[in-house]
């Protein structure tokens, strides 16, 4: 039967194999530190300002080797948040890198593509618009014609709609009563 000392320090060292450089994202998870005064847990920047805000309580009730413990502390973290943070960047960096690989390629190919395209074009004559092929007769007799392929009449304009003339100034003069207050027409 194994001691209860061996069972506690087996999986401690477990623990500790979980919790190191495992491709995760270092920068958002929470960890649990042991430090001089008790367990502290966040992510690694909570972790470092718990421990600097340590330090300077420390340092204002003079106590020099509690206020150096807990720098070194947050001096741990802020190594291990450098190092994630070096490491995503050269992850991003190498993504962009191949998102410019992938990029220049696709424009090779357009460009290639494009080159095809207008040397076939050369090819054929630009002069003549191309020609339907005359159906020989006998394929002809075996044509149905439907009315789609009638010739359709062309539609007539349509024209405005008529409106009644106008009365003719003379007509107007008749139809004003004789009063004083219309201006006569000069002759």
């Amino acid at each position: 039967m194994k001691s209860s000392r061996s069972r506690s320090r087996s999986k401690s060292n477990r623990n500790r194999s979980h919790q190191g450089n495992q491709g995760g994202n270092v920068v958002n998870r929470v960890f649990d530190s042991s430090g001089p005064e008790g367990k502290v847990r966040g992510t690694p920047q909570q972790i470092i300002e718990k421990y600097n805000q340590l330090a300077r309580d420390a340092q204002l009730s003079n106590d020099r080797v509690a206020a150096e413990n807990f720098q070194q502390h947050a001096e741990h973290y802020t190594r291990m948040l450098a190092e994630a943070q070096r490491e995503i960047d050269a992850r991003r960096e190498e993504q962009d890198r191949q998102n410019r690989e992938r990029q220049a390629e696709r424009d090779r190919e357009r460009a290639e593509r494009q080159e095809r395209d207008a040397a076939q074009a050369a090819e054929q004559p630009a002069a003549a618009p191309a020609q339907p092929e005359p159906v020989p007769e006998e394929a002809e007799s075996n044509l149905v014609e439907t009315p789609e392929s009638q010739p359709q009449p062309k539609p007539k304009p349509k024209r405005a709609p008529r409106r009644k003339p106008r009365p003719k100034p003379e007509a107007a003069d008749q139809a004003q009563p004789s009063g004083g207050d219309a201006p006569e027409a000069a002759e």
